[in-house]
């Protein structure tokens, strides 16, 4: 039977990615269908391996039964019949990485962040800090704000103390916000909400800029086995992402993240533990869940400019004798007598002088 089809056109937000498939929804709705790139979809001066990602808004084009409302488009769009993209729109900022050592090409991790969650933990598995500080750059070079949170809280004892305040000193003196949390025992848990949702910033306070009628959409972004999975279901118990173990042989997290995608978050009702959207408190913010990173190299950044992402040398540098500064040989170099006193971590220096050795490791 002949069945009569129109084509129409729209805009939508990628939602998730596995492959040559995509899903879209056009947010805030949560609505999700399928879609296909249409012929080789190339970005102006782009490497990336992935032109389009997750949180891309892209235009597309369905063919869906003549007459049919189109509000309800995911109920015409099936996987036999996806929805073709036809363009990216340009992104307010992304988080992009090379994927391996020494390579040319690069990876888009996910696009139009209003945050960046970098989960750490001090111990299973143990934080790597050039890692961490590789992260936080590219977060600074494309403008998207970084929230360290630091998950396990529940697992550290006496002989993690020192570990943990020299973290704390580190990065809180560089000038980053960090959340302890443990996503076990739930602390933390509802200020992370908050501040995923955009109610409150990392310290607290409530956020005078907060809009419900745009919900936020937040990247959560580390190392394998830090617990992003299960952090995300804490502050969602109706969500199902896949969780893992750690190998005790390795101290190091089995991937159970294969793919990139993003979750709709709803706050829950105080007197649940269940997330039901007829009893939400009208809070939703969307979180773009990553798999685990085993290496992070920097893209598209020059070697004299890798210092000025890093806050505390940025303003320390103000003071060298000579313009420009490398910070590794001059005379007279404010930044390094900064970190012979301690004022800058000689970690974080560690980490500079790493990232200005481009055949350098990154893992």
């Amino acid at each position: 039977m002949y069945i009569c089809t129109m084509v129409i056109k729209g805009q939508a937000t990628v939602v998730k990615h596995t492959g040559s498939h995509y899903m879209l929804s056009a947010l805030p709705q949560w609505e999700l269908f399928p879609a296909v790139l249409r012929g080789k979809i190339r970005l102006k001066d782009s490497n990336a391996t992935n032109p389009v990602a997750v949180g891309d808004v892209v235009d597309y084009e369905a063919e869906i039964p003549d007459g049919a409302a189109l509000e309800s488009i995911c109920e015409h769009v099936a996987l036999e019949n996806p929805a073709a993209i036809t363009g990216v729109h340009k992104r307010r900022n992304y988080v992009i990485r090379k994927s391996t050592n020494l390579s040319r090409q690069s990876h888009i991790i996910a696009a139009n962040l209003d945050r960046a969650f970098l989960v750490v933990t001090i111990d299973f598995p143990q934080v790597k800090l050039p890692f961490l500080d590789r992260l936080l750059v590219t977060c600074e070079v494309y403008n998207v704000p970084p929230v360290i949170v630091l998950n396990k809280c529940d697992l550290y004892g006496p002989e993690h103390e020192e570990m943990l305040a020299a973290f704390h000193e580190i990065y809180q003196g560089a000038g980053y916000p960090i959340i302890d949390v443990s996503a076990h025992s739930g602390q933390g848990i509802d200020l992370l909400r908050d501040v995923v949702f955009g109610k409150r910033n990392p310290d607290g306070s409530l956020n005078e800029d907060y809009d419900s009628s745009r919900p936020a959409v937040s990247l959560f972004s580390g190392v394998s086995g830090v617990g992003k999975s299960s952090l995300i279901k804490a502050l969602d118990p109706s969500l199902e992402p896949r969780v893992g173990d750690i190998s005790t042989a390795h101290e190091q997290g089995r991937h159970t993240t294969t793919f990139y995608e993003m979750y709709r978050v709803q706050s829950c009702h105080p007197e649940s533990s269940i997330c039901h959207p007829e009893r939400s408190e009208g809070s939703v913010g969307f979180i773009v869940d990553t798999p685990g990173l085993r290496g992070f190299g920097l893209v598209d950044l020059k070697k004299e400019e890798i210092a000025l992402y890093f806050p505390e040398m940025l303003e320390a540098a103000q003071n060298c004798r000579f313009t420009p500064c490398t910070h590794t040989h001059e005379p007279g170099c404010a930044v390094k007598e900064a970190v012979e006193e301690g004022v800058i971590s000689y970690d974080r220096y560690s980490s500079y002088l790493g990232m200005l050795d481009e055949e350098g490791k990154y893992r």
